[in-house]
C-alpha cells in the first residue's frame, strides 16, 4: 500500500512555511499523543504518521528531495521491514527528537501524561549511533526493474556479552552520587533578579543516571563493538545519480543502548554502452548506410533488456526521430514509463572503390538522387539567409 502525502497528513500545501509546518504537526501530535488516547492504536498510528511527515518537512534538504522524487527520494516507497527503506519511527524517536515541538504543551516535558512521554525523566539523555554512509552502483537494468541488493557494512553493533549495556552483569550498576539517578544536575544562581535554577546533563554519568561498577570484558564498557553485517537493500526502480535513500536504524550502534543511527545510501549509476539517459526517457543514435535509409530496412536496437527490431521506412532521412513507447525508465513515484528515442544518423562512406564511384556518379545523375526539401526546409533556409544578410 502507499504511503500518504506528507503534506495531506499534515494538512497543509506544499508552499506552507516552517511555521505552518509546525503548527499543524503540533496540533496533530497533541490531538493523537498516545497518553490522551490510551490503547487507541489508530491514534497512535497516526501520531507516528504525523511524526514521519514533521521530520521530513521540517528539513530544508529532505523536503526538497521528496518535492522532487516523493517518497523513493527518501526511501518511502521502497516499503518497511529490517533492511527496506522507511521503517517508520519508534515512540523513543519522536520524542527525543520533536519535545521541543510542545514546549509546555504536557506540563514542561513532551509527554508529561505519564505514558510513552511520562516514562522519560527530564533531563535524562539518549544516546544515538552515528549514520553511516554508502554508494550503491546500479545498472541501467537495476533501475529499469528496481533490484534487492545485499551489501556487505562495517559498523558498530550492540555488544552480545552483554546485551550493550556495558556491564559485567545486572547487579554491575549503581545510581550515580551526583545527579542521584535522575540524569541531571540543578543549579541555583544568586542574581540581580533573585535566585535561578537551571538544570543540565550530569557530567558524571552522562545523563545515563547509572554508574558501571563492573565493565564488560568484551566491549570495555561501551555496550558496542566493531563488526560487519549484511543489509538487504529494497532499492526501488526510477532512482537517479546523486539520489540518497535512507535505512532507518541501520547505522551504528549507540554507546550502552539507545537509538541506532541511519545507514544513508548514495545511488551512483553505471553508464550504459549504447544508451544515453534523460530523466525518464533513453536515447539511442542509430547509424543507417545509405542502402538503408533508401530503401528501408529492418534493424536491432538495443534496450534496457534485450534487443528490439524497428522497421525504418524508405527515404528515411538523417536526423528523424523515432520514439518507443514505454521502452525507457520507470518514473521514481510510480507516475508511468519514459521512452526510448532513436534517433536516425546516415553513414556516408569515406572510401570508394572505382566501381564504387561510378555506380554513385551514375545515380547522382537520377532525378530521385536531387536534393528535394521539404517546405519547413525552405522556410528554415530562408530564414537562416536573412539572419546572416
Amino acid at each position: 500500500m502507499s504511503k500518504r502525502d506528507f503534506y495531506d497528513i499534515l494538512g497543509v500545501s506544499q508552499s506552507a512555511s516552517q511555521e505552518e509546518i509546525k503548527k499543524a504537526y503540533r496540533k496533530q501530535a497533541i490531538q493523537y499523543h498516545p497518553d490522551k488516547n490510551p490503547g487507541d492504536s489508530s491514534a497512535e498510528s497516526k501520531f507516528k504518521e504525523a511524526a514521519e511527515a514533521y521530520e521530513i518537512l521540517s528539513n530544508v534538504d529532505k523536503r526538497a528531495r521528496y518535492d522532487r522524487y516523493g517518497h523513493a527520494g527518501l526511501g518511502g516507497a521502497a516499503g518497511g521491514g529490517s533492511g527496506g527503506f522507511g521503517g517508520g519511527m519508534s515512540m523513543e524517536d519522536i520524542f527525543e527528537n520533536f519535545g521541543d515541538v510542545f514546549g509546555s504543551a504536557f506540563g514542561g516535558g513532551f509527554g508529561g501524561f505519564g505514558g510513552f512521554g511520562g516514562s522519560r525523566q527530564r533531563g535524562r539523555r539518549v544516546n544515538k549511533g552515528s549514520n553511516l554512509r554508502v554508494k550503491v552502483t546500479m545498472s541501467l537494468k537495476d533501475i529499469a526493474h528496481g533490484v534487492n541488493k545485499k551489501i556487505k557494512v562495517n559498523k558498530y553493533i550492540a555488544c552480545d556479552s552483554c546485551s550493550g549495556n556495558g556491564a559485567k552483569d545486572s547487579s554491575s550498576f549503581s545510581n550515580c552520587s551526583t545527579c542521584h539517578g535522575t540524569g541531571q544536575v540543578t543549579k541555583v544562581t544568586n542574581t540581580i533578579l533573585g535566585q535561578m535554577q537551571t538544570a543540565s546533563v550530569c557530567h558524571s554519568c552522562g545523563g545515563e543516571g547509572k554508574i558501571i561498577t563492573h565493565k564488560c570484558t568484551k566491549c570495555h564498557g561501551e555496550g558496542i563493538v566493531k563488526d560487519t553485517e549484511v543489509i538487504s537493500l529494497d532499492i526501488p526502480g526510477g532512482v537517479a545519480e546523486g539520489m540518497q535513500l535512507s535505512v532507518s536504524g541501520k547505522g551504528n550502534a549507540a554507546r550502552r543502548g539507545g537509538i541506532n543511527g541511519d545507514l544513508i545510501v548514495l545511488i551512483q549509476e553505471e553508464k550504459h554502452p549504447d544508451l544515453i539517459r534523460d530523466g525518464n526517457e533513453l536515447m539511442y543514435g542509430l547509424y543507417l548506410n545509405f542502402a538503408e535509409a533508401a530503401i528501408g530496412a529492418t534493424v536491432e536496437i538495443p534496450t534496457v533488456d534485450s534487443k528490439v527490431k524497428i522497421k525504418i521506412e524508405p527515404g528515411t532521412q538523417p536526423g528523424k526521430l523515432l520514439r518507443l513507447r514505454g521502452k525507457g525508465l520507470p518514473d521514481v513515484n510510480g507516475y508511468g514509463k519514459g521512452d526510448l528515442l532513436v534517433n536516425i544518423n546516415v553513414w556516408v562512406p569515406k572510401n570508394l572503390t572505382k566501381d564504387e564511384k561510378k555506380q554513385v556518379e551514375q545515380l547522382s545523375n537520377s532525378e530521385n538522387f536531387r536534393p528535394q526539401p521539404s517546405a519547413d526546409d525552405k522556410n528554415f533556409y530562408e530564414r537562416m539567409k536573412n539572419f546572416f544578410e
